[in-house]
């Protein structure tokens, strides 16, 4: 929790500071962000119609403006604790915004955030990072990354899939900052970190840290 609060305590001042003159969030008064709209609904209505994406992405890079105190411009985090939203599955992205509304994922300032978003800038902040590509780099250290690469293919393509991004369901990881995967594999592996899922740690128990990182190595550099 320490190491949490040291790093989003600056964004959370300066995200303050972006709320007072934001429009998006400014003009989003507290019942609109918990009007009773399906925002699934609404997501798939918006994929299906072109015109209907653009105006909520609109809207959604609005809002990511306060988002990029701590996941950067575009979604691609300068933090490597804090995780890239580029390329996100939209559908996942927009399900983890439930969760941490709702308390199922605990964190109170994103928690705040999130509440503070209407419905359609909601939806427009998932399709604007979907759309936005994801920056990586060549792992560094080659027969490592070729390791994780052997134990991916054995275990995670499963549900993350062959190339790392997911689905609906289940997170884009490739590209992913090494430091967030890395605590967010061990917090699955050890039951802690306030975030649970049982095919996650199913999959996880038995991972050494060498796993881990030999994992993380390829992971982090798939493009």
């Amino acid at each position: 929790m320490t190491m949490f609060l040291k790093t989003y305590l600056p964004c959370a001042v300066a995200a303050t500071l972006v709320l007072t003159v934001l429009p998006g969030f400014a003009q989003s008064s507290k019942a609109a962000a918990n009007a009773k709209v399906d925002l699934s609904a609404r997501l798939i209505e918006a994929e299906a119609n072109t015109a209907l994406a653009a105006e909520l992405a609109i809207k959604g890079r609005r809002a990511a403006a306060v988002c990029a105190n701590c996941h950067g411009e575009g979604g691609n985090s300068v933090k490597p604790d804090i995780p890239n939203l580029a390329g996100q599955n939209p559908t996942y992205l927009l399900e983890q915004m439930r969760q941490f509304a709702d308390g199922r994922r605990r964190f109170d300032f994103m928690e705040g955030m999130i509440k503070a978003m209407s419905p359609d800038e909601k939806v427009g902040a998932v399709l604007f990072y979907a759309a936005q590509p994801v920056i990586t780099a060549p792992a560094k250290n080659a027969a490592l990354a070729a390791k994780g690469k052997t134990y991916y293919d054995k275990i995670c393509f499963r549900c993350h899939g062959s190339d790392g991004k997911g689905n609906n369901a289940f997170a884009r990881i490739a590209g992913q900052q090494s430091v967030y995967l890395t605590a967010t594999i061990k917090n699955y592996r050890g039951g802690t970190g306030g975030r649970t899922n049982p095919l996650m740690a199913d999959n996880t128990r038995h991972m050494t840290d060498a796993d881990i990182e030999a994992v993380v190595a390829y992971v982090s550099s798939m493009k």
